[in-house]
Parts: structure tokens; sequence; C-alpha cells
């Protein structure tokens, strides 16, 4: 599947999750359902946005998170629900990793960002399906083919430096 712009619109629209946002001067792009964005490479080496080079983005985890480490009780993790309603190109995010799967982009001012996801959120459940033993694909595949309206439960750091600082102050 190929690259989604907003110039571009197809019935198929819904299979672009996630996107970036480019300057006015440039077209605003979406990425594929795989969380790449594909470039094309002209000939003087640059980089053209109405692209087919793969470009996989580097993680966004600041280090690696077990399914044990995000659901035993007391962890630095709290549970947020979010319903995001699909626009004309998607939802506004990138789900990437596996076991669990997470937030690797979230769209400035798409739908995921204005239902509050942020990057780095872990994916527990989608449309109240557990979703923590799924790879990335899987989890692509469900919010693609489901409804136009997705519910997600994921899972956030917190601060607990912060939270001790708030507790031990007088």
């Amino acid at each position: 599947m190929g690259p989604r712009t907003t110039d571009n619109a197809s019935k198929n629209e819904k299979a672009a999750m996630s996107g970036s946002c480019v300057g006015p001067a440039k077209p605003r792009l979406r990425s594929s359902s795989d969380g790449n964005i594909y470039t094309r490479r002209t000939a003087s080496g640059r980089s053209s946005f109405s692209s087919l080079t793969l470009s996989s983005p580097k993680s966004v985890l600041k280090r690696p998170v077990s399914t044990e480490e995000l659901i035993s009780p007391g962890g630095p993790y709290i549970k947020k629900t979010f319903t995001i309603v699909g626009d004309a190109v998607g939802w506004g995010f990138v789900v990437r990793g596996k076991q669990p799967c997470y937030i690797q982009a979230v769209e400035p001012f798409g739908p995921a960002a204005a239902a509050g996801m942020k990057v780095r959120q872990f994916v527990i459940s989608v449309n109240g399906l557990n979703v923590l033993d799924l790879d990335y694909r899987t989890v692509s595949h469900l919010i693609m083919t489901g409804p136009r309206t997705v519910v997600m439960e994921v899972m956030e750091e917190t601060d607990q430096m912060g939270e001790i600082k708030l507790n031990n102050s007088f």
C-alpha cells in the first residue's frame, strides 16, 4: 500500500493511520498503515514528498517494557481510555512494537491528539479486545477494519519522582 496525501483521496483512506505535519509550502503527508513514511529520492539525491522509498522511524521508547511490567499492580503506569473518531485520512497516530505495542507518533492536529493520545503510551485494548500479546501489524489491522470510532485503552508512564515531591511538600 502506498502513501496517502490529502490530494490523493480514496475509499481506502482509512488505511492511513498517521502522518506528519509539513510546512505550508509542502502537502500534508500520511504514512502507510505500518507507520512508515515513504519518500522519493530525486536524481540530485534530495527527498521528494511524492514518495516511494521506505523510511522507518527509530523507536521513541526510552527503554524496553514488558507486558508484565505494564499490568503489575502498583507499577509506574496509569490506564487511560480514548475514544477517537477517524477523519477522512485516518485516526492520526502510528502504532509500533510487539508485546506490547506502543504509540510511535501522533499527528499534532489529528483526531488522536484531540482525544489526548500521546507518544510512548502502550496499547492495552482496541474496541474492548485485549491486544497486549499482539504485534503492531495485527493491532493496526484491527483498527483499520473496525468501526470509524475506535475506543483504545493505553497505559502511560507516571512521573513518580514528581508525585513523590508533591506528596512530601509542605
